[in-house]
């Protein structure tokens, strides 16, 4: 028989992450960590120094010919890192 405080542990690390507000910079981690992943190997052993500020994902490129074609893609790649964490989490993407 469930008691009316008892809860699933999923649950519960919701609530805390709510009541916190952590689930938003949990969320920033996985779209960081997700960049391997949505955006291949190749593009992803040029990237280093990932990081979102105000909902924009900045990234460093050490190569041009790369950074001006990721460039021409932001839009499409802002869809891409929002789809892998089923959140919308970035609005914008910053190649430097």
């Amino acid at each position: 028989m469930k008691n009316a405080n008892d809860f699933t542990l999923k649950e519960a690390i919701r609530e805390f992450l709510s009541t916190y507000r952590l689930d938003d910079k949990l969320l920033e981690k996985q779209v960081i960590q997700s960049w391997p992943e949505v955006m291949g190997k190749m593009i992803s052993n040029h990237t280093k120094d990932l990081y979102i500020r105000n909902r924009v994902l900045y990234v460093k490129v050490d190569s041009a010919p790369l950074r001006s074609e990721l460039s021409f893609a932001r839009e499409k790649i802002c869809k891409a890192m929002n789809k892998a964490v089923k959140s919308d989490v970035i609005n914008d993407v910053v190649i430097r």
